[in-house]
């Protein structure tokens, strides 16, 4: 009798394990990526050129060092003179990976001598006006970036970058929802959209938001799949319904293009 007892406890126990790891496993599928955009401000030529050189030379190849494969560079297609700008965008797998970066790069011999012009500056000569960086968490339709499958010439590649502001935090989830359980993350996949990432915006200048990046080969082929985007019947319907309404207030729109050294 007690050998029977213990038999059927091993077997209840085999069971709660198996079931543990099922219950386990789509937690650890759906693990999100977090991102960083950094986006330098900068007024003249020197300054462009201090930071590309610093970004080439010794940022992004740190990165690399430090396990982080892609690492995105973008300028945008017009720049405004007032204001010049350069995008850097940086997946982690973790937040902790993300809060951590800055000390493993001020441990890295070769970053520190590589960005020397750059990181040593003097303060009467500062390589940019100012960084601003916001922090992302990706959604949990495309949990991971992607690099995206483009044929045409880098040169004349459109990235789009869209943030999405609401009036309100709850209007924000609203369309994060939309994105993620209306499958509007799923049409710009059926539809060639070709993503680098979607997310939710958890730390910026302009919340609550979110942001997303698509990519085309040019300009004509951006404006073409927009244009079978606002016919598609799925769109027409999704948009229409009224759990969805109103839950965008302002749309920031900034066209990009990939520096020669951008992993994107």
């Amino acid at each position: 009798m007690k050998s029977h007892y213990k038999t059927i406890l091993n077997l209840f126990s085999f069971v709660i394990l198996i079931i543990g790891c099922t219950l386990a496993s789509p937690a650890s599928a759906a693990k999100r990526y977090y991102y960083q955009i950094k986006i330098y401000h900068y007024k003249t030529q020197a300054q462009e050129g201090r930071i590309e050189r610093y970004l080439e030379q010794a940022y992004v190849q740190a990165l690399h060092r430090a396990g982080i494969k892609k690492v995105g560079v973008f300028k945008p297609i017009k720049q405004d003179t007032a204001d010049m700008r350069i995008y850097v965008f940086t997946p982690f797998t973790s937040l902790n990976k993300l809060t951590d970066i800055d000390k493993k790069l001020q441990a890295d011999t070769k970053y520190l001598t590589d960005g020397e012009d750059y990181i040593n500056a003097d303060f009467k000569d500062a390589p940019y006006t100012r960084i601003e960086t916001l922090i992302l968490q990706a959604f949990p339709g495309m949990p991971a970036p992607a690099v995206p499958n483009l044929t045409g010439n880098k040169a004349d590649r459109v990235y789009e970058l869209r943030s999405y502001e609401s009036a309100t935090e709850k209007y924000n989830f609203n369309k994060v929802r939309m994105f993620n359980d209306g499958d509007e993350v799923g049409l710009f996949k059926r539809l060639g959209f070709n993503a680098v990432f979607y997310s939710e915006v958890i730390a910026g200048a302009h919340m609550p938001n979110l942001m997303y990046m698509t990519t085309f080969n040019n300009k004509q082929d951006r404006d073409a799949h927009w244009d079978a985007f606002g016919k598609d019947a799925y769109w027409k319907t999704l948009s229409t319904k009224a759990e969805y309404q109103n839950n965008v207030s302002h749309v920031d729109i900034i066209f990009l293009y990939p520096a020669a050294y951008s992993d994107f």
